[in-house]
């Protein structure tokens, strides 16, 4: 009996159930019928590849009917359907339904390409049951999975691999719970009321929101992969650094990594890829991030971001020998600015609020900073630690004050030290005090409200 797969799937099934009833039952139809494509498909000789079309197409119908319902039937007018005697159903949207989605179909076609020689029911449910990438990824592998959480040499506690997981999870949390949350308040604040805010303040809005996004996924990324390092398993690397990024291209090779993956090797490389010509290249591009865009939300605004997205990374190949030749610093100011202004659209209720908020920061009319942003950055910690160090400014200063250190500690770690990821082993004593500070911290910071952005998707 494959006792460690089963604790696994109970785990995901526990972590999963809190998520709302519906949603539950969701992921366990989802479960049911992928599994019986796949071992349809693992026990076929002919119509493989039909098998296959038919549960990528159902998946992808299931994805697209829970994000784009609501805006289909508010395009139906309420006399129309009371006329009918149609009662519109509540749809919650599942949580991590994305996720667990492209998983779904990543297992099938493993199955399909003989990546995976058996579909095995335990395996199955072990590898989309994993709870640490259950509802936000990374998108691991298939096959790659199942073979760590078969692997029995793992079933062996491994102190070095623990301290390395309390060491990832601790700084995860910490950039979640303190970095993030203190940038969501004050994003929110001028997403609630730019016609007050100024000038400055929708400049630096837009700069906290392009912060608040980064340590709510980078500190997931790491806590992801923290707790799986306990138990002895290694997660793909999902989140490098992208804010270091010289090109959007760079830019999407360093964010979300299993996911761009995935695009890439699910729509690109089918559609051609870079194989049929430039023109196909350039047209395979805007397909691809026309998807993404569909996929990480519904209506007009997330389309437009993906379609510049893909616009941009055109037109740098286009000028590929001259832009390579631009220094690099000049590179990284207009990859960083570019990001910025998209992820201004990204969180705007709609085209016409993205609009608007930006004509108003070109604007520069008023350069005066809002008492309401500033307040966004009065902690009890700030406070107290303003107090140890016998910093005593009027009340507006000292959350000037805060603000600027909380900015300049962003750029820091955006910019500066290597990637958690990429330096996980690395384990010195002022390391793990470090670890330990932001452990206890983010403890502190821990309440209710606090969600992920990507959860939602």
């Amino acid at each position: 009996m494959k006792l460690g797969p089963l604790l696994i799937i109970v785990s995901g099934l526990v972590f999963y159930y809190f998520a709302g009833k519906d949603s539950f039952v969701l992921l366990l139809i989802s479960c049911a019928v992928n599994y019986l494509f796949a071992l349809l498909i693992s026990r076929m000789t002919k119509g493989k590849k039909t098998a296959l079309i038919i549960a990528v197409s159902v998946n992808a119908g299931l994805l697209l009917f829970y994000k784009y319902i609501h805006i289909i039937l508010g395009y139906i007018p309420n006399d129309v359907l009371s006329k009918a005697f149609v009662k519109v159903p509540e749809f919650a949207f599942p949580l991590g339904i994305s996720f667990f989605t492209f998983q779904q179909i990543m297992y099938v076609v493993n199955v399909y390409k003989g990546k995976i020689s058996k579909a095995d029911i335990t395996d199955y449910l072990a590898y989309i049951m994993y709870f640490p990438k259950l509802i936000m990824g990374p998108l691991a592998e298939p096959s790659d999975l199942i073979a760590q959480i078969n692997d029995l040499s793992k079933r062996r506690i491994n102190i070095d691999n623990i301290t390395t997981g309390i060491k990832l999870f601790s700084f995860g949390l910490f950039k979640k719970l303190v970095l993030a949350e203190t940038f969501k308040a004050a994003a929110d604040w001028g997403f609630t009321n730019p016609d007050i805010a100024t000038s400055i303040d929708l400049i630096l809005v837009m700069l906290f929101y392009t912060f608040e996004i980064y340590f709510d996924f980078s500190g997931y990324s790491d806590m992801a992969v923290g707790v799986s390092k306990m138990i002895n398993i290694d997660l793909p690397l999902n989140f490098d650094s992208p804010y270091k990024a010289v090109s959007v291209r760079d830019f999407w090779r360093r964010w979300h990594v299993s996911l761009t993956g995935f695009f890439t090797e699910y729509i690109y490389f089918p559609l051609g890829g870079s194989r049929k010509g430039r023109i196909r290249t350039y047209i395979n591009i805007m397909t691809v991030f026309l998807i993404s865009g569909i996929w990480h939300g519904s209506g007009l605004v997330f389309i437009l971001w993906g379609a510049i997205h893909g616009i941009l990374q055109v037109l740098e190949r286009l000028l590929d020998k001259v832009f390579i030749k631009i220094p690099k610093v000049i590179r990284w100011i207009y990859t960083f600015v570019s990001v910025n202004f998209l992820w201004l659209l990204f969180n705007s209720g709609s085209v016409r609020q993205w609009y608007s908020i930006v004509l108003k920061m070109i604007r520069f009319e008023d350069l005066t900073i809002s008492k309401a942003l500033l307040k966004s950055f009065r902690l009890p910690e700030t406070s107290m630690l303003l107090d140890v160090f016998n910093i005593n400014l009027p009340k507006n200063q000292n959350d000037l004050l805060i603000l600027v250190l909380f900015t300049l500690a962003a750029f820091v770690i955006c910019l500066i030290p290597k990637n958690n990821y990429r330096n996980q082993d690395k384990k010195t004593v002022l390391n793990m005090i470090l670890a330990g500070l932001c452990l206890v911290w983010a403890v502190l910071c821990i309440n209710a409200s606090a969600v992920f952005i990507y959860q939602g998707f």
